[in-house]
């Protein structure tokens, strides 16, 4: 080895030392030929392109790579019965998962040992599924009636968990236009490389599996007044939608143009505007479920009495032949299958209808293939009807005469809004238990019961609850021993057990009666906050995802972010009230396109509406703050799904950024009216250290109060300068402290990372929220609390004159959650345990986090990781940018 060539391996030597990345020297080349003078300039060269192939390696090691997801066990068995005989599902029953209240929409689960389906999936039904064990990761089929939020509303939200958990295919079956819309939800979610989704419109052909065979029947609007289009969308909008010039008027170019991370401007309506709509209003489908034949069970007994080889390698071909019909000849003897089987079962029939207008009742009656399973037709009469239809619906005779023609032996399922039941059983369970601790902070919760009477119907029925099963095989019978039961007294009953929590709470009550600050304080009933939803990622049992309303008048709110099931938790928050706290909601700010900050939006934009026009009101859209790429996915639903945009006004949070360029067209209007009506002087946004376009925003009260909300973010000194001397700080702190390494990673924020941006402020008090799952009950508490800090709870509400009071909650939430807390610790142990052994190995290879903007390519598309501290866990997921 000559002189150049020595010296160039020293160097690469040297430089695999000072970035810990030996394994890279296999990838590096030295370009200096044996013989040939190495120059000053040709060691310059090599020194640049090996510190950048080495960055370029450290950033490709550092990356963590996911590991390769395994097959789930209920695919792999189902791959291997691809290979056996299908002898038909020895059990197969319908669940009720969401009764079709208002505050959770019509969703039914069936259930056989070899498949899972959901009709419909409305928001919050994920909740309900992960809450009732309800196994998300094995649905194969989702079956959608017809396009409408209150049928797709948790479909983005599900399709997200089902690819997190692993399952490698999904085929959705309804209206042509699910394809539009698993497109459009594409532009918050990123690519869904790892789940194949695919959509089988009603003009294909019967699908049939293990367990049944399912027919899909398109159901078309009669129009009383032009086309069934029109009749029917004089139901979907309070008024006209915008053609596409009133929109690009809307939101032109300049305003929502966006910059790339390389500089570049990106419009964020990038549809055409003579893109033709593919929405249709007018179709519902129906479907027919037949159950494939069963064999009969073969009976040992009785086959033993008859001198049958049971025990034995012979007995094999025997059963087989006499399942399947056969007569068999055994030692000279005929056995005949009524001798030692059961008899078969046929396979029953039973059909989900969607039918929301009196213009599909004359369709739906003279369907010649749902005919077939009525009185009279060519098959077995249906044995179950699920009827997802309004109480308008089902009051008229039309529709009474259609239920007629069924026979007696057929049971009727009734799924909407009259049903009364309890769904979310643990979360009215922890409210009553924090109620004990301060009633006013922590209400309990109400029910949402519909004004309009019930329909007299001649034919018995059954009205759906949460969890009502009916089973179809093998003996037909409702089931109501799942139905959860929400008993107030059982739930203190159980808090009053817990070591010293009455005590904690006694001691609570004592010192605040004593704190004359506390006493003496006046507490204005406004402002108020209430948090609709603390947690992170995915909703769960004890916390919704993101959404907190800011009352600050009684004519005037504000919402800030609005996850899924938002509406759903101001149903159970304010009950019968919740149209009148509708109709004051003037402005909704979205902080970032993640799916579980901004997909409760729609719901909330369309029962906004229907509570207005109940009220006698007069109908206005909503001013929506928010980054401006929101647009395309709003674009992309109203086309092909269901009108929408003219709901909102919308004004894109960069332009309220300090410095930003002011506004030339409508969105000045819309900002001066976003302040008249809420009475700021100031809205002001940043943009923060989450995903590409996250922003923190910040409301200025004409009475000097100023609250602050963080939306996701890494610690972010442009947020303390914009919050400089708030009043209140609402940050997210999904982590714990410990774990600082993984925040940065996910781009979020510890609890004590959260408190120091709070006093780098001056925030006179800090509501920490948007807990990781992991910390459904109570988060773990760092050091750095102390009398300026408070941990939120969904419903929980707080007023300024409360701040001395939530600090002192703490001893009572920690003695009520104490059994949480020690696993906390627990776990904690462990991963220091873990990290210390890890340092400890020689040659020990952690790698390098990855760089802090992630892949700018992934664009949201990642979704936060949460560890699922239940049996029913569905994975993980990555929230990055």
């Amino acid at each position: 080895m000559n002189t150049a060539a020595s010296y160039c391996r020293s160097t690469a030597w040297r430089f695999l030392n000072h970035f810990s990345t030996r394994r890279s020297l296999l990838s590096v080349t030295c370009n200096v030929n044996a013989g040939e003078p190495l120059s000053h300039l040709g060691v310059c060269h090599f020194h640049l392109r090996m510190a950048s192939d080495l960055q370029g390696n450290k950033n490709k090691l550092g990356k963590k790579q996911k590991p390769p997801k395994e097959i789930l066990r209920h695919i792999r068995a189902k791959n291997n019965r691809k290979h056996s005989d299908n002898h038909g599902a020895a059990t197969v029953y319908v669940q009720v998962v969401g009764a079709g209240s208002r505050d959770n929409d019509a969703s039914l689960y069936v259930f056989s040992e070899y498949n899972r389906y959901l009709f419909n999936c409305g928001e919050g039904t994920q909740r309900l599924m992960q809450e009732h064990k309800l196994k998300v990761a094995h649905l194969d089929n989702i079956f959608i009636t017809r396009m409408s939020w209150k049928n797709v509303g948790g479909l983005c939200g599900l399709i997200l968990t089902l690819k997190d958990t692993g399952v490698p295919n999904c085929v959705l079956c309804g209206p042509p236009q699910l394809g539009r819309y698993v497109n459009a939800m594409k532009t918050f979610s990123g690519p869904l490389d790892e789940i194949k989704l695919s959509v089988r419109p009603y003009t294909e052909a019967q699908y049939s599996d293990e367990t049944m065979a399912i027919t899909q029947v398109p159901i078309f609007a009669e129009g009383r007044e032009g086309s069934p289009s029109q009749s029917h969308s004089r139901h979907s909008s309070p008024s006209r939608s915008p053609t596409p010039k009133q929109r690009r008027e809307l939101w032109r170019q300049d305003e929502c143009e966006e910059a790339s991370e390389d500089g570049r401007t990106t419009s964020t309506d990038n549809r055409s505007p003579r893109q033709q709509s593919t929405r249709d209003p007018s179709l519902v489908v129906a479907y027919i479920c037949k159950l494939h034949p069963k064999k009969g069970n073969f009976l040992v007994a009785k086959a033993k009495e008859l001198g049958l080889p049971v025990g034995t390698s012979a007995i094999g071909p025997i059963v087989s032949a006499l399942k399947s019909g056969k007569t068999v000849t055994y030692e000279g003897k005929e056995i005949h299958p009524d001798d030692v089987c059961t008899p078969t079962d046929p396979g029953s029939a039973f059909m989900v209808v969607d039918c929301p207008l009196e213009e599909f009742i004359q369709p739906l009656s003279r369907n010649q293939q749902l005919q077939k399973y009525q009185t009279g037709g060519s098959e077995n009469p249906a044995l179950l009807v699920v009827h997802m239809t309004p109480e308008s619906v089902l009051k008229t005779d039309e529709y009474k005469e259609w239920m007629e023609r069924f026979p007696s032996s057929t049971e009727h399922l009734i799924m909407n809004e009259q049903a009364c039941t309890v769904h979310n059983a643990r979360s009215h369970k922890i409210q009553t238990q924090l109620n004990l601790i301060h009633p006013d902070i922590f209400p309990e919760l109400k029910a949402y019961k519909t004004k309009e009477p019930q329909a007299a119907l001649h034919i018995p029925n059954v009205r759906a609850e949460c969890l009502l099963k009916f089973q179809l095989r093998p003996k037909p019978e409702w089931q109501r021993d799942a139905i959860p039961v929400c008993d107030r007294e059982e739930f203190v009953r159980e808090a009053g057990e817990v070591p010293g929590f009455l005590k904690e709470v006694e001691e609570c009550k004592r010192l605040l009666a004593s704190d004359s600050e506390v006493q003496s304080a006046k507490v204005d009933k406004y402002p108020e906050v209430l948090f609709l939803g603390t947690g992170s990622a995915l909703p769960m049992k004890l916390r919704n995802v993101s959404g907190t309303l800011v009352n600050i008048s009684p004519t005037q709110s504000l919402l800030l972010d609005c996850g899924e099931g938002t509406f759903g938790q101001l149903c159970r928050h304010y009950g019968d009230g919740v149209d009148e706290v509708l109709s004051r909601l003037s402005t909704v700010f979205v902080s970032h396109l993640h799916a579980d900050h901004h997909t409760g939006l729609l719901n909330l934009l369309l029962q906004r509406e229907r509570a207005i026009n109940s009220l006698g009101k007069s109908f206005t859209p909503v001013y929506l703050v928010a980054p401006a790429s929101i647009m395309t996915w709003l674009n992309q639903y109203h086309d092909h799904c269901q009108e929408i945009l003219s709901h909102i006004n919308i004004i894109p949070a960069k332009v309220l950024c300090e410095g930003a360029e002011m506004p030339k067209y409508k969105t000045k209007s819309f900002l001066q009216a976003v302040l008249k009506k809420n009475d700021l002087t100031r809205f002001q946004t940043c943009v923060v250290r989450h995903c590409k376009n996250a922003f923190a925003c910040s409301i200025t009260h004409q009475s000097g109060w100023q609250v602050v909300f963080s939306g996701d973010t890494m610690p972010c000194n442009d947020l303390a300068r914009m919050g400089t001397n708030a009043t209140l700080l609402i940050h997210e702190a999904t982590l714990e402290d410990g774990m600082e390494e993984e925040a940065a990673e996910k781009r979020h924020s510890t609890t004590s990372q959260a408190i120091e941006i709070g006093m780098k402020m001056n925030a006179e008090f800090i509501m920490l929220n948007h807990f990781s799952q992991r910390y459904a009950k109570i988060p773990y508490f760092s050091a750095d609390f102390n009398e300026k800090v408070g941990i939120a709870y969904d419903h929980m509400r707080i007023r300024f004159g409360d701040f001395r009071v939530v600090p002192r909650l703490i001893p009572p939430l920690k003695a009520l959650f104490a059994e949480d807390i020690e696993e906390m610790e627990e776990r904690r142990g462990k991963r220091e345990r873990k990290e210390r052994n890890l340092a400890l190995e020689p040659n020990g290879d952690k790698g390098t986090p990855s760089p802090p903007g992630g892949n700018a390519a992934g664009r949201g598309a990642k979704r936060e990781q949460e560890e699922e501290l239940t049996e029913e866990a569905t994975g993980k997921r990555l929230k990055a940018s």
